[in-house]
């Protein structure tokens, strides 16, 4: 009867073991997945102000039909205030390359991934689209 007990005990622990493992990498996945589905809806969020700005017009404070003041220096604080260019979820900038009718975002997440790495998304703005992809 001692010899069952001991490995009932052992297998115990042994499943327990798989279970807190088990529970750990489904808890990190799920940290990686929430981190970019709030980075990109910051992005959709981004993406709206830039249009809203592009179609402004200067007088008023605008772009007045151009995305190209929002890629000069500081050009991310025109739609936002400093504490949303980095927040909880990520860091976000201005991707140099802007045009009168684009403007690219980039998110660089702070839930590292499996590798070390960390998720990076990107926002291509145009004046009646925008487009989210995953870089890293």
């Amino acid at each position: 009867m001692g010899q069952q007990q001991l490995l009932l005990i052992i297998l115990g622990v042994i499943i327990v073991g798989v279970a807190i493992a088990v529970g750990i990498t489904l808890f990190r996945d799920s940290a990686a997945s929430t981190n970019r589905d709030a980075m990109a809806n910051d992005l959709m969020h981004l993406a709206a102000k830039a249009r809203h700005y592009y179609k402004r017009p200067a007088t008023m404070g605008g772009g007045g039909h151009s995305f190209s003041n929002l890629g000069a220096s500081g050009g991310l604080y025109l739609l936002v205030s400093s504490r949303f260019a980095t927040n909880d979820n990520a860091e976000y900038s201005i991707k140099s390359g802007t045009t009168k009718t684009l403007i690219t975002f980039v998110g660089t997440g702070k839930a590292p991934l499996d590798d070390g790495s960390f998720p990076i998304l990107e926002c291509i703005v145009t004046p009646s689209s925008q487009t989210i992809s995953t870089i890293n």
